[in-house]
């Protein structure tokens, strides 16, 4: 048993979106004495606060805080500091939430190894990256733990809980108790524990590989005079974000760090296609810049059809996911798919492939040697996994 009354300070480093999610979520479970917000940036900081307050306001306005608690009560525990040194040296669990640079990753952690106390143990929330090269900075990797978030974090139930090459059994306990504490409004937190890393983890290795063509549909479009929203809506019924839609709203240079960090890891044909790269070198970031793949109007992309494209089904997106999730068990990621699909609902409000992939794996097998065909991205050709169905046994 994981003794979490030792935890009194919890300190997430980086105010921007994710790192304010995981303080207020800190907050929320009255875990702990203190929640310390660390961040280079002061204008950063005032925005997360007053961002913390009004989220927690509304959570307290509709009834959803536990019982005994109030918004004024909690934000009462948290401290915002410019300064990492001061923020971190009383830290028990420490959350590193800043961008998706592993260089940066890794400046951070070689000094949350110097001057965090010997027992605080060290997270990081990168949503792709090695947890064992981010840890080889600290000189303390036994310590060193991945816990990945899914936004917005007050309501989605899932947390990624990865282990790098030398991490302690300990450490990856006390991740796992105290993301069972932090409350999601949706309902229990999930944690899907992923005993060995790989780019990506779960969530993220199936998303990522549907970005591929997802990045060749924005060109086509582009070249074509296609409407964006078309290609969206060939996907989802507005106002449900599509997947361009969402991009833009996570924010363009997030997607091209991550792609770019695929490029490295598993293949060259994840990167950004030539409409990214342009958006990007305008500085249109999507919805923090106000413009992006679309226009953003009071947190909205401008979206002004429903007419659909029809170019493309959904059943190619699930095709590309399961093919994925074949490797990831070819891999020895996870044991069985039911993981798979479990994280995948949990984190996306999705399904995951594996339920219709059962039945439909053989046609999805053909479906992507023409999309292969289609595309000239050799990445989708179906894995030996996928097309023989021996993923059909490993449930669990």
């Amino acid at each position: 048993m994981v003794d979490l009354n030792r935890v009194k300070t919890f300190v997430v480093v980086g105010a921007g979106t994710m790192g304010r999610e995981i303080a207020q979520v800190a907050l929320m479970s009255n875990l702990f004495e203190r929640v310390i917000l660390n961040d280079i940036n002061e204008n950063a900081l005032i925005t997360a606060k007053e961002y913390i307050t009004k989220g927690l306001e509304k959570i307290e306005s509709k009834g959803k805080l536990r019982q005994g608690l109030t918004s004024k009560s909690l934000i009462n525990n948290l401290f915002t500091s410019k300064n990492l040194i001061t923020s971190i040296k009383e830290a028990d669990f420490i959350v590193e939430a800043i961008p998706e640079v592993m260089e940066l990753k890794q400046d951070l952690f070689k000094e949350l190894g110097e001057y965090a106390p010997e027992h605080a143990v060290l997270a990081t929330n990168t949503s792709t990256m090695s947890i064992s090269k981010i840890a080889e900075a600290s000189n303390r990797p036994k310590q060193v733990i991945g816990m990945h978030f899914f936004t917005p974090i007050p309501l989605l139930r899932l947390i990624e809980l990865i282990k790098g090459e030398k991490t302690s059994q300990e450490a990856f306990n006390i991740g796992i108790a105290i993301g069972q504490k932090l409350p999601a409004l949706k309902g229990k937190r999930y944690i899907a524990k992923i005993e060995k890393e790989s780019p990506g983890f779960i969530v993220n290795r199936l998303t990522i590989a549907t970005s591929l063509l997802f990045n060749w549909i924005l060109d086509m479009a582009t070249d074509k005079g296609i409407p964006y929203e078309k290609i969206d809506n060939d996907f989802v019924s507005p106002p449900e974000l599509g997947p361009l839609a969402k991009w833009d709203f996570l924010g363009l240079d997030v997607i091209c760090d991550v792609m770019n960090y695929f490029v490295k890891e598993i293949s060259p044909e994840f990167a950004p296609g030539k409409t990214l790269t342009n958006l990007l070198k305008e500085g249109n970031l999507g919805r923090k810049t106000g413009k992006g793949i679309y226009e953003w109007v009071e947190g909205k992309p401008n979206i002004k059809t429903s007419e659909k494209a029809g170019l493309f089904n959904s059943e190619q997106y699930y095709a590309i996911q399961l093919n994925e999730g074949c490797r990831l068990l070819e891999e020895g990621i996870v044991s069985g798919y039911k993981i798979i699909d479990d994280t995948m609902l949990a984190g996306m409000d999705m399904p995951g492939p594996f339920g219709a992939g059962k039945r439909n794996y053989e046609k999805w097998s053909l479906m992507l040697e023409e999309l292969v065909k289609t595309t000239q991205i050799n990445y989708f050709k179906p894995c030996e996994m996928m097309k023989s169905g021996a993923f059909l046994p490993l449930r669990k």
